[in-house]
């Protein structure tokens, strides 16, 4: 249960070069410790053990007042055990247990830890990890209030589980109907947590489903052409209106015998307006090509972020490769030493063995004559 303390201890020791453990236990992880340390201590007691719980009735006003037993105050606690189900998560994730991903992780210093896990399983899959939540969050909260409220609820509204879970479903969707209520205070807490929960949850599931609503850069792509096709077609209308009011106007001005001022008045106005629509066109023409230019430039810009992160991947690699190097040529250099040295004396010891047995295998008298000379006719 403890060996992931065990485990980032060992890794300090190891990171830091320290023999002794008490070096790296710090106050932060004595506190962790010692809190962990009394969550799973909290249990409840053998035997029959009661107390006297008085509590306000909510429509009726009146005390109630009931003998309950003490495991109440024990087993609920014990929900804070929920804590190792992220431990678990994160011991068994590929993430942790993938030595590249973790090295890719210490070289942009971040840490595998729960957190980090939990936001790669809601980039991943958030519908799935929400709706696991909420369930969860239910069901531990309708059986918390079916404990608490099981000693004062005469009626046997919230005291049985389903009528818990109606109550703790309309209070975290932030509906509260008013036809439940809790009585006590334990209850009322658990109520509370409960809505709390319920409005971030609720945020939550916003943020998500607006996030799966956008469009992706290929239909944006699509929408922005299928705009600018549209936009042109009311750029050459309107400039058509312009062109032909004009005419219209040359036309009732200068090649009529008699001016109808009210006709010219009326064609006037509409090339005025023809002139204000295509002014406006432009404008929107000129801000959608800034607004498709800003998104080349911030995709592009995003682009080289992505290179100059991989291109300093890469470079640390190259430097703990290069680091690394003195000590794969020193140890490459002693093994060549050593197999130098163990041959040459192989070498040797053959050489001495073969001149010992050269000299064993020679008579004794004929190492102790010396030089003898050939005979002649002379000789006497």
């Amino acid at each position: 249960m403890y060996h992931p303390k065990i485990f980032s201890l060992q890794l300090f020791m190891v990171d830091n070069g320290a023999d002794d453990w008490r070096i790296a236990m710090t106050f932060e992880r004595i506190i962790f410790v010692a809190f962990e340390l009394l969550i799973c201590a909290i249990h409840p007691i053998p035997g029959q053990y009661v107390f006297t719980w008085t509590a306000r009735l909510a429509f009726s006003y009146t005390a109630s007042v009931a003998d309950a037993d003490i495991d109440i105050i024990l087993s609920v606690p014990m929900f804070l055990r929920l804590y190792l189900i992220g431990r678990v998560m994160l011991l068994h994730s590929k993430l942790f247990t993938d030595a590249s991903s973790r090295s890719i992780g210490a070289l942009n210093k971040i840490s595998f830890d729960t957190r980090f896990v939990m936001k790669t399983l809601m980039t991943i899959c958030p519908g799935t990890v929400l709706l696991v939540f909420s369930v969860s969050c239910w069901i531990i909260a309708a059986w918390t209030v079916r404990v608490c409220e099981r000693y004062h609820d005469a009626q046997a509204v919230t005291s049985t589980f389903l009528g818990a879970m109606w109550l703790i479903s309309i209070t975290f969707l932030s509906i509260g109907y008013g036809d439940m209520v809790p009585h006590t205070y334990c209850g009322k807490g658990v109520c509370l947590l409960t809505g709390i929960m319920g409005a971030g949850c609720t945020a939550l599931v916003v943020a998500v489903v607006a996030r799966k609503s956008e469009l992706t850069r290929a239909e944006k792509h699509v929408h922005n052409f299928m705009m600018d096709t549209q936009l042109y077609k009311k750029v050459k209308n309107t400039a058509a209106n312009v062109l032909r009011e004009t005419w219209l106007i040359y036309k009732n001005t200068k090649l009529v015998k008699k001016i109808d001022h009210a006709r010219v008045r009326h064609h006037q106005r509409k090339f005025l307006q023809a002139i204000h629509h295509l002014s406006n066109m432009e404008i929107f023409f000129t801000q959608n090509m800034m607004y498709d230019l800003v998104l080349e430039l911030q995709h592009r810009s995003e682009e080289l972020d992505r290179r100059i992160v991989a291109l300093e991947e890469k470079l640390n690699s190259i430097l703990l490769s290069v680091q690394s190097l003195p000590v794969v040529l020193s140890q490459a250099i002693t093994k060549l030493q050593k197999d130098f040295l163990d041959d040459l004396a192989c070498r040797v010891h053959f050489l001495s063995s073969s001149l010992s047995s050269e000299c064993c295998s020679v008579p004794a008298r004929q190492l102790c004559q010396g030089p003898t000379t050939p005979e002649t006719p002379y000789s006497s």
